[in-house]
This record gives C-alpha cells, sequence and structure tokens, in this order.
C-alpha cells in the first residue's frame, strides 16, 4: 500500500483496458462496490472511447449497478500530481503487459488479469449478451479472489505471485 495511506486509508486499485469502455469500466464498479470503501476502484486506458459500451452499460444496469459516474478516462490522468496514488494496477488486457504502460506514482503492484473483450465477440444479440455475462464473471471472481487476500499481512513478493496466480485461477476462467 503506498506509503501515505495512513491507518483505515481506502487502497486504490487501477484496472486497464485498451479503450476503457468495457472490461475496465465493469471491474471498477464492481471494486467500488465489494470493496465496500475497504477499496477505491479506478478504470484507464492508452486510447478511451468517446462513452461506455453500450453492452456493458446494459449488463451493469441490469444488476443494478450505477453507470452515470463511469467513463472512459486517458491513463495520463493517474499520471499527475494530484492523482490518487495506486497501490495494485491490473490490467485486464493482454495488449497491455504489466511492465508496459506509465510509471505509475507510488511504485503500484501490476498484474496481467488478462481475458476476452467482449466487443471482439460476433453473432446474435444473445451471443453478445453472453459475452459480456461472462467477462463480467471473470472481473468479478477475481476481485473477489483479489479481496480475499491477506494483502496486510503479506511480504510484496508473496502478494505480487498471488496477483500474478489469480489470472490464471480455475475459478476466474471462462466456461469455455
Amino acid at each position: 500500500m503506498s506509503d501515505e495511506a495512513g491507518a483505515g486509508a481506502p487502497i486504490n486499485v487501477l484496472f486497464l483496458s485498451e479503450g476503457n469502455d468495457a472490461r475496465s469500466l465493469m471491474a471498477e464498479a464492481i471494486m467500488n462496490r465489494e470493496g465496500r470503501g475497504r477499496f477505491v476502484g479506478y478504470s484507464a486506458g492508452p486510447h478511451p472511447a468517446d462513452a461506455i459500451n453500450a453492452h456493458a452499460a446494459a449488463l451493469l444496469t441490469s444488476v443494478n449497478y450505477k453507470i452515470d459516474t463511469l467513463k472512459p478516462k486517458s491513463w495520463d490522468l493517474f499520471r499527475q500530481p494530484d492523482a490518487a496514488r495506486m497501490d495494485f494496477v491490473f490490467s485486464l488486457d493482454e495488449t497491455i503487459p504489466p511492465e508496459a504502460g506509465p510509471r505509475w506514482p507510488g511504485e503500484p503492484l501490476r498484474a496481467l488479469w488478462a481475458m476476452p473483450d467482449p466487443a471482439a465477440a460476433d453473432g446474435t444479440p444473445a451471443n453478445l449478451g453472453l459475452a459480456y455475462a461472462d467477462v463480467f464473471r471473470m472481473i468479478n471472481n477475481r476481485i473477489e479472489l483479489f479481496l480475499a487476500l491477506p494483502y496486510a499481512s503479506m511480504d510484496r513478493h508473496v502478494l505480487q505471485e498471488r496477483l500474478n496466480s489469480i489470472g490464471d485461477h480455475p475459478m476466474a476462467a471462462t466456461h469455455r
């Protein structure tokens, strides 16, 4: 956790995807609900879209998430001097490996939790809905695994190994 975070201060988690319009926005919403004030979720991408993906918005709305504050953002916002310092940065996009991207203030732990881009799915509206629901489930499972970690008592190296393994955990994989 960042040196500036005091006891009881929320832990900041940044989720990355290329356009920051679906996967990472879903992760931001899930983290903010499931983290219940212990964690604050953020999302960004190197090439943010103009708006939240309509399918992602519909899915989040259908499971009672408020989407009015969710919008694609550039990862450059999180490198500004007044930006919140991240404790963890997770890439949900295999095109953004943990070592790529900007140098984040505070040297957060990074991990690759790559998953399919549901926007790349094709077919019927039902197939598209299933693709978004599957990715939502994978993100939710990975966040549950992350939240269950005894991170405060773990050595940084061991914690990094555990973060890396979450992306490969069978519970977080697709059903395909």
